[in-house]
């Protein structure tokens, strides 16, 4: 299949060179040029897993949006919430009908991008989807690098518009066997485990993340209290869902400490025994906080709000963030329901919604 990978993250570089050397025909692009560089001269990605290392020819690897997007059946865009909008201005000119936009994980940014194409004059008939989690645990060790510590064995994804989910579910398994079908996009939304898994690790471990060079918050950094607010936190999550409707499997947080139940099996011992998750970690400008923090669980909380269904923990945590950051994150996060003019919708005009598409 020809896929478009677009983006120049973690996540980016880590499904560019898996889906290649899987046989897939992967484009992948990047706006920023010179850190692009060391790709673009070799046209490969050098990726490191439990097979060892080796070097992954890309079919193309390119600072031209267009030639990745045009002719490709599937754009994926692992990148971060807050990319979402420019990247899907930046096709827009290049989509055509049959594509399927990916996110994983995307905190309702299937409807989003599927907005943002619209208002940019986009005529293509897409469709949408987003899951719970990055395809990968992943982390680049150099500009054309990536190392693979795991990879998901559930991806739970939710499709917009609904109507086409077997259409749309049956491409993106030819790139990832591991999708399993949510209900629609606010539950593939609701399965996004960033903004339960981070903000109590970076926000109740403040002080060792601005005291020391390195912190492993998921290592030393996560203690029973720690997890206690987690998996208070997650109960909010599973209980939202469970009040909209959206049916089980829930994917609870806890079973990625103590089972091999959850999206990635049994990885906590292996995403600590790596080491690639001591880092130093900015509280103010990391994808935790920038993403995480205001874009998803500032999401979770107006869910919950629309839905009136009490997320005390998540608001708690919201409101220290915003302590942290010195900005009222609840009302200027940008993918709140308030902000995305989707706050009014009764349950069934929502529903319904979410099950035809855009009008």
């Amino acid at each position: 299949m020809r896929i478009a990978v677009l983006g120049g993250g973690n996540g980016c570089y880590a499904a560019a060179a898996d889906l290649a050397e899987q046989g897939h025909e992967v484009r992948l692009w990047r706006r920023d040029a010179e850190a692009f560089a060391p790709v673009l001269a070799s046209q490969s990605i050098k990726l490191k897993d439990l097979r060892g290392a080796r070097t992954v020819r890309l079919t193309l690897a390119t600072p031209d949006i267009g030639a990745a997007v045009r002719g490709a059946k599937l754009l994926l865009m692992p990148g971060p919430a807050d990319s979402q909008v420019d990247i899907a201005r930046a096709i827009a000119p290049h989509t055509q009908s049959g594509q399927v936009v990916f996110c994983p994980p995307g905190t309702f940014g299937s409807y989003v991008i599927a907005k943002v194409l619209r208002d940019a004059g986009s005529k293509a008939d897409l469709t949408f989807a987003e899951t719970g989690t990055l395809p990968y645990l992943t982390r680049k060790h150099a500009a054309d690098e990536v190392a693979i510590t795991i990879r998901a064995k559930h991806l739970p994804t939710g499709v917009f518009p609904a109507r086409r989910a077997e259409e749309t579910l049956a491409v993106l398994r030819e790139a990832y066997a591991s999708v399993e079908p949510a209900d629609n996009a606010l539950s593939g939304a609701l399965m996004n485990a960033g903004p339960v898994i981070h903000p109590p690790l970076i926000l109740m471990n403040a002080g060792p993340l601005e005291h020391f060079d390195r912190w492993d918050i998921h290592n030393e950094g996560t203690q029973p209290s720690i997890r206690a607010v987690t998996d208070a936190l997650d109960n909010e999550r599973i209980a939202l869902r469970t009040a909209l409707g959206h049916a089980p499997p829930h994917f609870p947080l806890k079973d990625h400490y103590t089972s091999d139940r959850w999206m990635y099996g049994d990885a906590h011992d292996r995403l600590t025994e790596s080491g690639d998750w001591r880092e130093h970690i900015d509280l103010k400008t990391h994808r935790y906080m920038t993403e995480d923090v205001v874009y998803g669980l500032a999401f979770l909380v107006s869910v919950g709000r629309w839905a009136r269904v009490p997320t005390p923990v998540a608001a708690g945590l919201l409101a220290i963030a915003s302590a942290v950051i010195g900005k009222d994150i609840a009302s200027s996060s940008p993918r709140t329901l308030e902000a995305l003019g989707l706050a009014t919708l009764t349950p069934g005009a929502m529903h319904r919604m979410l099950d035809q598409g855009l009008a």
